[in-house]
C-alpha cells in the first residue's frame, strides 16, 4: 500500500497550512525534491558550510519540525530536513516500503541523492529509528548518528497509546508556552486525514546494534513510555563501545518538545 491523503480537498488544506508554516522558516532555504526508488522526496537545505547534516522527523513531523532548531545548525553545517517518504507532507509515495530494509534503502537514496561523502543522521521517535536502521544495515554514507527517543528497543504497548491521547490533548492549550504546538496544529490535525502506509518499526535485535560501525549518541527521556531508559542504556552499553546514552530527568517520549536546545546542543555535538 501507498500513503495518501483521504481526499483532494484534504490534501489541499494540509498543503496551504504546511506552505504557511514552511514561510516561518528563520534562514534563507532551497526546496528540493529528490528522486529515490520510492518516489520524489522533498528536502528543505540550509546553511552553506560545514559538515552535512540529514534531519529525520518522527511520524506525521514533516521537515518543518525542525524549524525551531534549524537556524543554530544552519550557522555551523549544512542542513537538510526531510519529509518521509509514506507520511503526510510534500513527499510523494510511488512505491510502498513493505520492510525496514525498504526504509533504509529510500533514506540511502536520499543520502546519494544529496552528493556529500559522509553526513551526520539526527533524528527524533520514527526518525531515530531510520537513522539506526540505516546506520545497522550500510554505515558506508554515516559520519555518525544522534537517535533522540528512539522507538525499536521495546514493544509499544497500551502505555504508549494511553500517553499518546493525553499529549495530543496538549495542543488544545492555548497559553503562550505552547506556541510551537499551536503552530503545528494544523499540521497534527490535518495529517490525521492521510493513510500512512509503512512497516512496522521492528526490534533491533543485539545484531544489529553490534553492526553499527559509527558513533551514536543516544537521548532518551527518564519517563517515556516507549521503553525503560535504564534498560536501554545498559543494553547497548554491553553490546557496542560507540554508543553514548543520556537520559534526560523527566522527560517523556515529547522530549524534542520539553527540551528543543538540549536537542539541538546534542546534534551540533554530533
Amino acid at each position: 500500500m501507498i500513503g495518501a491523503f483521504k481526499n483532494a480537498r484534504s490534501e489541499e488544506r494540509y498543503l496551504a497550512a504546511y506552505d504557511r508554516i514552511a514561510a516561518l522558516w528563520p534562514v534563507p532555504v532551497q526546496d528540493l525534491d529528490v528522486t529515490t526508488r520510492y518516489g520524489p522526496t522533498r528536502v528543505r537545505a540550509s546553511g552553506d558550510e560545514g559538515p552535512p547534516i540529514v534531519l529525520l522527523s518522527g511520524a506525521m513531523g514533516t521537515s518543518l519540525s525542525w524549524y525551531p532548531h534549524v537556524a543554530d545548525l544552519a550557522a555551523h553545517h549544512r542542513v537538510y530536513a526531510v519529509d518521509t517518504i509514506g507520511e503526510p507532507g510534500r513527499s510523494h509515495q510511488t512505491r510502498a516500503t513493505g520492510t525496514g530494509d525498504d526504509c533504509a534503502d529510500w533514506l540511502a537514496d536520499v543520502l546519494d541523492a544529496l552528493g556529500h561523502e559522509k553526513f551526520l543522521l539526527a533524528g527524533v521517535s520514527r526518525g531515530a529509528w531510520l537513522a539506526l536502521t540505516l546506520a545497522a544495515r550500510s554505515p558506508d554514507r554515516i559520519a555518525g548518528v544522534v537517535a533522540v527517543e528512539p522507538p525499536g528497543f521495546a514493544p509499544i504497548g497500551w502505555s504508549f497509546i494511553r500517553w499518546s491521547v493525553r499529549e495530543i490533548a496538549t495542543w488544545f492549550d492555548p497559553r503562550p508556552r505552547a506556541a510551537v504546538r499551536r503552530t503545528f496544529r494544523p499540521l497534527l490535525f490535518g495529517g490525521l486525514k492521510y493513510r500512512a502506509h509503512h512497516p512496522a518499526q521492528y526490534l533491533f535485535s543485539d545484531d544489529q546494534l553490534r553492526a553499527i560501525t559509527v558513533p551514536v549518541r543516544l537521548v532518551l527521556g527518564e519517563r517515556s513510555v516507549i521503553h525503560t531508559a535504564r534498560e536501554v542504556e545498559q543494553r547497548v552499553q554491553a553490546l557496542n563501545p560507540l554508543f553514548d546514552v543520556e537520559i534526560v530527568p523527566r522527560a517523556t517520549h515529547a522530549l524534542p518538545l520539553q527540551r528543543p536546545e538540549l536537542v539541538t546542543a546534542r546534534i551540533l555535538a554530533g
